[in-house]
């Protein structure tokens, strides 16, 4: 059967070169997904400044949920300063040093600064080259680049400026993150972090195994995790540690759904190849082939295309995952020196998925050819049956409301997140029900068509569609669902990040707002400025935190944006569109919460939540107000005290002044001369960067909304032009009554123009439900964003894909002499 099989396949090369490409591009897509998942799990960096620790402890940076990946904190977890002479006292440690980090900015520094205190330099070995270690709390050891032994240098701590005297020069610069040294009691003072430190870099006794250590320190130190070889790095540097969680966050979510959409795809290819074979298998059916005969035909011409074109597709699925990885990176995504791991296992994983995808629907395709008799066999392949099965007909109809009502009427009556979770899945409902439904409308298309034509071509299309009209719906379904998925996925994002930038434009009533570098701003420079007669200053502070919340009595932590304000004086900054409470009472354990995360946690006025700060401390707020403006501010608005205390680097990200009429920008300017890091800059400065974080978020779904894009434009080309393509013979024959080559391309391009039009006009309306529901559920608004240039963008590219795919498969089939096609297609 296997020779059977390859001679078919050699003599029907057209046939099987579109499912061919479907398999290659589907395993491909579906290797960089698992490369996704594997760097995720175990790719990263060497460590620097923890190169010299063989061990290095840290705390959990990630809450666990049950039957749920983990769920990452935003902030450092520091450990309690006692675990380090916990860890010093485990057999087989020779030393334990605790170590802290602080954000500092010098000038002309071409990477992040870190302040760290002295005794931490043995983790690196940091050695000193020139000079001595730290005294004195305004005493410094630098790297090489970063000062001379003698000078005085500037570390400045969220903008407030400090002086230091180089007296040592360490002899190894590092790479990721520059590091100076203070003294450790000036290095914990500068943290803010009393009794905590980051980690605690363990140096073992001789002759100790690592692993072993790491696993004695677990046992013996309870509520720490330990970190040998690469995965140091992930304590050293925090954003390593969450691009992994972000990557396996990121597989899940994209990767499932791609995985899906690709098996569907070379499922229709292999199931549209074989329905083009309908008379050759009508044919075995009549000279006696047995029914278990076909399928091992088939089988045997699946596994080859499918084996052969996965083996290949794996090449440019690695390739690929390279792409991904820049544009994340290009974004700010995942670091640019996150390496992705390239394992054989992804590419193993995507074949067997593929192949048995292909294996599957060969089986599907090839059941009613191998079980219908060979009379009804040459019946069917000669025309196509008249009527669409009843089951098929009601199931297409029941499909519509259910999407529409998943899509729109969900959010009406559903709060919070579970509002949204309908909107993607009823797209591709609506998508089912049009391709079940679909030759009555492409018959309806064609009658229309057909009263509008008056040429030849026009009459022969409308005929040939009426007459074919599964066949054209089945290459029109993809090119249905690509219109809807491309309007669905572009003018979500579209829709989100409108919205965030009109609750930003506005929601800020403030006159100034004062920002500070990368390392942000003190406390102390918002009680500085408000000290200035009319002068009202409200410091904000930007984290994410964990929302705790059960759904179909599940555990759920999912990340919401947070900032922390000053409750009594928000009002006077920013006007958050509170629709319950009163925000003014923001102060203590409470918290106020947007529409869409008090919907999520199914909570209202005067109840509690439960939510993980960002560096994992568990509280239990009451919530006193709910706010409309969560895209353009974020979801949890905590007490200052309570966010900032929790942060990382405890430092501010911006300061909003309402001031009255005198008080200009000079003034503040003047009142900040002790901060020359401080900027003064006007509200638009300050909506401008909430913009920008909010366009930051939305790149990552843009990224992957054109690996999906770019799949499905591909499939429907290769669907279009194999379907054009095998209708050689039919061309043939209306050459031989007759028809001209201009006549047929004519009727081609009649064709063309139906299926353009049936894919723009069902394709929108199936996107239109979904976009409504997430606008609805983002802004209580059933109008969502829709740039005309975008929507007018896939209209085009819808129009050129399908036009330029059959013109160019209908000049292909044509070239042939009408006889010697019709002599080839009874061979």
């Amino acid at each position: 059967m296997l020779s059977m099989a390859i001679r078919t396949i050699k003599g029907r090369r057209g046939g099987f070169v579109a499912a061919f490409i479907a398999v290659l591009l589907g395993c491909a897509v579906i290797t960089a997904c698992g490369v996704l998942v594997d760097s995720g799990l175990r790719a990263g960096i060497a460590p620097e400044r923890y190169a010299g620790a063989p061990v290095v402890v840290g705390a959990s940076q990630e809450l666990p949920v049950p039957e749920d990946i983990p769920a990452p904190f935003a902030e450092r977890v520091p450990l309690p300063a006692s675990d380090v002479d916990a860890v010093a006292r485990v057999p087989g440690v020779r030393a334990a040093v605790g170590d802290v980090s602080v954000r500092v900015g010098v000038a002309g520094a071409s990477v992040p600064v870190y302040a760290h205190g002295w005794s931490s330099a043995v983790l690196g070995p940091l050695p000193l080259v020139s000079g001595r270690a730290p005294r004195a709390a305004d005493e410094v050891v630098v790297a090489g680049n970063l000062g001379v032994i003698g000078h005085e240098v500037d570390l400045d701590v969220g903008a407030v400026p400090g002086r230091y005297r180089v007296v040592g020069v360490v002899g190894r610069d590092l790479a990721r993150e520059s590091a100076v040294f203070l003294t450790d009691d000036a290095a914990r003072r500068l943290s803010g972090r009393a009794g905590q430190v980051d980690a605690v870099g363990v140096l073992a006794a001789p002759d100790v195994d690592v692993d072993a250590l790491a696993a004695r320190i677990s046992a013996a130190v309870p509520g720490v995790v330990t970190y040998t070889g690469n995965a140091r790095a992930d304590v050293e540097f925090l954003d390593i540690g969450q691009a992994r969680s972000f990557l396996i966050a990121l597989a899940g979510a994209f990767g499932g759904s791609m995985v899906l959409l690709v098996l569907l795809v070379v499922a229709s290819t292999l199931g549209l190849t074989m329905t083009q074979r309908k008379r050759e298998f009508a044919l075995l059916r009549a000279i006696a082939a047995t029914p278990r005969q076909i399928h091992r035909l088939i089988g045997a011409e699946t596994l080859l295309v499918g084996v052969i074109g996965a083996v290949l597709g794996t090449i440019p699925g690695y390739l690929l995952s390279f792409g991904l990885r820049a544009a994340f990176a290009a974004v700010g995504a995942v670091p640019l020196d996150f390496a992705f791991v390239l394992d054989p296992l992804p590419g193993v994983v995507a074949v067997a998925l593929v192949v048995g995808a292909a294996r599957l629907a060969g089986y599907l395709a090839g059941r009613r050819a191998a079980r219908i008799s060979p009379v009804d066999a040459l019946g069917e392949a000669a025309a196509e049956p008249k009527r669409l099965g009843r089951t098929r007909v009601l199931i297409g109809w029941a499909l519509i409301p259910i999407a529409v009502g998943a899509a729109v009427v969900v959010p009406l009556t559903v709060p919070g997140q579970a509002a949204l979770a309908g909107g993607a899945s009823s797209a591709l409902v609506l998508v089912v029900a049009l391709a079940l439904l679909g030759p009555k409308l492409v018959s309806l298309m064609a009658r229309i068509f057909g009263l509008l034509s008056v040429s030849v071509g026009g009459y022969l299309a409308g005929a040939n569609t009426l007459a074919n009209a599964r066949r054209l719906s089945a290459a029109t379904t993809p090119l249905i669902l690509g219109v809807t998925m491309a309007a669905v996925q572009i003018f979500s994002v579209t829709t989100t990040i409108a919205a965030g930038q009109h609750q930003a434009d506005t929601g800020v009533v403030a006159n100034y707002v004062l920002t500070g570098g990368a390392d942000g701003l003190a406390p102390r420079i918002a009680a500085d400025v408000a000290k200035v007669p009319g002068v009202t200053a409200n410091a904000v502070a930007r984290t994410t935190v964990l929302l705790s919340y059960l759904e179909s009595k599940q555990l759920r932590a999912d990340p919401f944006a947070a900032q922390g304000v000053t409750g009594d004086r928000l009002a006077s900054v920013v006007n958050l569109d509170v629709r319950k409470g009163d925000i003014g009472a923001l102060a203590g354990n409470t918290v106020a919460l947007s529409t869409m995360a008090a919907g999520t946690a199914g909570v209202g006025i005067g109840g509690t939540v439960t939510m993980y700060l960002g560096d994992g401390t568990e509280i239990h707020p009451k919530v006193v107000a709910i706010y409309g403006n969560g895209l353009g501010f974020g979801d949890v608005t905590l007490p200052h005290d309570v966010v900032i205390a929790h942060t990382t680097n405890q430092v501010d990200t911006a300061v909003l002044i309402s001031a009255k009429p005198g008080v200009t920008a000079a003034t503040l300017r003047a009142a900040l001369a002790g901060y020359p890091g401080v900027t003064v800059a006007d509200r638009a400065a300050f909506t401008a960067a909430q913009n920008t974080s909010q366009s930051n978020q939305s790149s990552v779904n843009l990224i992957l909304d054109a690996v999906i894009l770019a799949y499905l434009a591909i499939a429907i080309a290769n669907t279009l032009v194999a379907s054009t393509a095998a209708r050689g013979r039919e061309f043939a024959l209306l050459q031989l009554v007759g028809t001209t080559r201009r006549q047929v391309r004519a009727m081609m391009r009649g064709e063309a123009r139906i299926v353009i039009a049936l894919a723009i006009v069902f394709g929108s309306l199936a996107a239109l439900p979904p976009l409504v529901g997430l606008s609805i559920g983002l802004t209580g608004s059933a109008l969502p964003s829709v740039p005309l240039l975008a929507y007018l963008g896939i209209i085009g590219a819808a129009t050129a894909l399908a036009w330029c795919s059959i013109t160019v498969a209908t000049r292909s089939a044509l070239r042939g002499k009408p006889i010697e096609e019709i002599s080839a297609s009874r061979a």
